[in-house]
Order: C-alpha cells, then structure tokens, then sequence
C-alpha cells in the first residue's frame, strides 16, 4: 500500500471541505472495494476521508408515506435486520442480508455499494426496480438517472451520497446465483409490485451495468406469476461473457432467477 494522509470526518460539510482540500482524495465508507484495491497498489490516493462516524448519513427512518429512508453509511447487515425494512420491503432486507460473508455485512455500507456500482452488486438492481430517489450533499437523482454505466454513476467528484429512500411496494423480492468465491451475482433479479406496476431490475450480467426488463414487466402486469416471464431472456449480445460464464449462460439465468423472484415475491 502506498502512504496516504487519513481524515475522520464529523459531519458532511466536514468531508466535502477535506475531499475538496486533497490532491486526490477518495471517500472511504466501507472500504470493501477501495481498501483491496490500495493493498494490491492499484489505487494511491492522496487522502482517505472516513465517513463512517458521521450520525447524520447513518440510520434507518420509515417515513410517512411508507418509504424507508436509508442513511449511505448504514452497514448491509443493520439494513437486513431492521424490522421496517423487513416489513415494507423483505426483498431489499433479503438482498442486504446475502451480501458477501458476515465481516462484509457489517463493514460494508448502502453508500459504498452504490457510488461504486460494480457491475455485479446487488443493491443496483434495489434501487433501480424499485424506483429509488439517491441523495447526496448537493442535490437528488432517481435511479434511472443515477447508474450510468459499469463502475459509473452521475455522481460529480466532489459529491457524496448521503442516503437512498426507497418507495414502499405490495411485493418484493431478490433473488441472485452467485459466483461460488466471490460471492458477487453473476445473474440478481429483484422484482417489484408498485403502485405503477409491476418492475425487473437485473445486475450482474449486463455489459453496461444494471438495467430493466420492460417486456417481463409487460407480462407481470397482466398475470403475476413465473409463468409469465418463463420464455422471455435478455439479449445474448448485451450480456457479459467470461471465465465464469458464457453470455448465453447469464442470459438463461436471467430468466431463471427472475421466474424465482417472482415466485418468491409471490
């Protein structure tokens, strides 16, 4: 690892004036990915600003509107044992709950996963079917407008996510086949009953990140059920292909875990 200067911040202003005061300054939350990185010398920022004791991005609210409003700096493992979130959205406590191995759930945080966005994540695929609004210190992003791409987002330099609030839904659930070492999804579904209809999110396969299923949302409006998305797949050709699966194989888990989601979240 290289040498790096390390900060703690109090507050948000607190981070945002260090990271703009730094050469080249990286925020560190749950450190799963930057930390790696920095050890095996691929990454050498100048600052590490620490968001981890900062109060007010931490925490779990249920609004008065049903939503769940996460603070970024909330670990994976407080989000799938809070009792609101199992309530109003099991699917997104399930999801929190089979990230990685216990040290990561209780390091890792919502905030970290998300301004990263690695391309096999789970929470993308959350936010993304359940229509989820991103705030940061500066402004707000729905999540369509927020994953722009693999390990990209609209986030500016200089901005920090400080929570996501999640829009209640009647049924929801997530389910993924994993990479046996790793952990990361090589095909996440998350499914959504909304009061807009139904929504399908995937993570894990697509050449450009997260993206939806409109054709399996067409049919899960007029019957919800496995039946309905049992013929339906991703284009092959927009799907990853590596030593750990061909495109064609993450297409058919696409419409395999979707079929299970929905079965599940039935």
């Amino acid at each position: 690892m290289y040498e790096t200067k390390y900060h703690r911040a109090s507050t948000v202003s607190d981070a945002a004036a260090m990271l703009k005061n730094a050469d080249d300054g990286k925020l560190l939350s749950g450190g799963q990915t930057l930390i790696p990185t920095m050890k095996q010398r691929l990454a050498a920022p100048s600052d590490l600003i620490d968001l981890r004791h900062i109060d007010e991005i931490s925490g779990i609210t249920k609004q008065a509107d049903g939503s769940i409003r996460i603070g970024a700096a909330t670990c994976h493992a407080d989000v799938a044992g809070n009792a609101d979130v199992r309530a109003a959205l099991p699917g997104l406590a399930d999801l929190a709950g089979h990230i990685g191995d216990p040290h990561v759930r209780h390091m890792g945080t919502l905030g970290g996963s998300i301004a990263n966005n690695d391309p096999a994540a789970d929470y993308p695929a959350a936010l993304l079917a359940l229509g989820a609004t991103i705030e940061t210190n500066k402004r707000e992003f729905t999540a369509k407008d927020f994953f722009t791409g693999m390990f990209e987002t609209a986030l500016d330099e200089d901005e920090i996510v400080t929570a996501v609030v999640f829009p209640a839904a009647s049924h929801t659930a997530y389910v993924k086949f994993p990479n046996p070492a790793s952990r990361y999804a090589m095909a996440g579904v998350f499914v959504a009953k909304t009061g807009s209809g139904a929504r399908v999110a995937v993570t894990g396969a697509g050449q450009n990140g997260v993206f939806r299923m409109p054709d399996m949302e067409k049919a899960l409006d007029g019957n919800w059920s496995a039946d309905a998305v049992a013929s339906m797949a991703p284009a092959v050709d927009d799907m990853l292909s590596d030593m750990h699966g061909t495109a064609a194989y993450r297409a058919n888990l696409v419409t395999v875990m979707a079929k299970r989601a929905v079965a599940a979240a039935a």
